[in-house]
């Protein structure tokens, strides 16, 4: 097949694009000491297999912290051009209390929303859930996850993801600032509030009456969405949204 001249172009800009972008990692903060060092093992394989990348090549690195090192490859090894803050961050940090969800569920909640630009995941155990813990190698998976969203978004900081606690704990973690979404709530709705700071997700089944009750006494806000029930993972990505482009941070 023989390309017009417009899409040969199209092609080459395209690929020029793809190679103008520094590849972006996070790394552990002990791997990039010093003004020189060599490529974090976390990801060798990526730099030199995958990407194949060469003497001269730029790469960012960031520690998850806030700050990132711009280098070059140098005889196998990473040479510091440039060590400062980290761009990407949001100024409205957003915390979000997911209840845990079935099977692999919070994946796409902890993808989505790291990219939107949640500042932190909190996970609880709610009376309704079905899934009643999390083993290590899905939390790891899940910090794999936000991880990998943070790199392709080109955040500065990965979201922390805590381990579960129960919902009492919860309450009392979330200081002010709070809300907790009731599907059912015939009073406000989450965008008629100040952008709160953490927000409540109940599991598939929603929040009981009883935890309602327990939100109210621990002093959180009670909000809505609207009329319409979104799936438990659909929630914290339009929640986001919301709360973020009403902030500034967001569209």
């Amino acid at each position: 097949m023989r390309l017009s001249s417009d899409s040969v172009a199209l092609a080459i800009a395209l690929r020029s694009a793809t190679l103008d972008r520094v590849p972006r990692f996070f790394v552990e903060p002990a791997a990039v000491a010093g003004d020189r060092f060599a490529v974090p093992p976390g990801i060798a394989h990526q730099v030199r297999r995958v990407l194949r990348l060469r003497d001269g090549d730029a790469l960012l690195l960031l520690d998850g912290l806030g700050s990132e090192v711009q280098c070059r490859l140098e005889g196998g090894e990473c040479v510091v051009v440039e060590r400062r803050a980290a761009g990407g961050e949001l100024r409205h940090q957003l915390t979000i209390w997911q209840a845990l969800l079935k099977g692999n569920h919070l994946e796409p909640v902890i993808r989505h929303g790291t990219e939107l630009g949640i500042a932190r995941f909190g996970l609880f155990v709610s009376e309704r859930c079905i899934a009643r813990e999390l083993n290590p190698r899905k939390l790891d998976r899940l910090r794999a996850v936000a991880r990998e969203a943070a790199e392709q978004s080109e955040r500065g900081m990965v979201p922390p993801i805590d381990e579960p606690v129960t919902f009492a704990a919860a309450l009392e973690a979330s200081g002010p600032g709070s809300v907790l979404l009731f599907e059912r709530h015939e009073g406000k709705r989450l965008t008629e509030r100040e952008p709160p700071s953490n927000v409540f997700i109940g599991p598939e089944g929603g929040f009981s009456p009883a935890e309602v009750e327990a939100a109210e006494r621990a002093r959180l806000a009670i909000a809505g969405l609207g009329p319409r029930i979104l799936r438990s993972e659909t929630v914290a990505v339009a929640v986001a949204a919301a709360i973020l482009s009403r902030t500034g941070d967001f569209a």
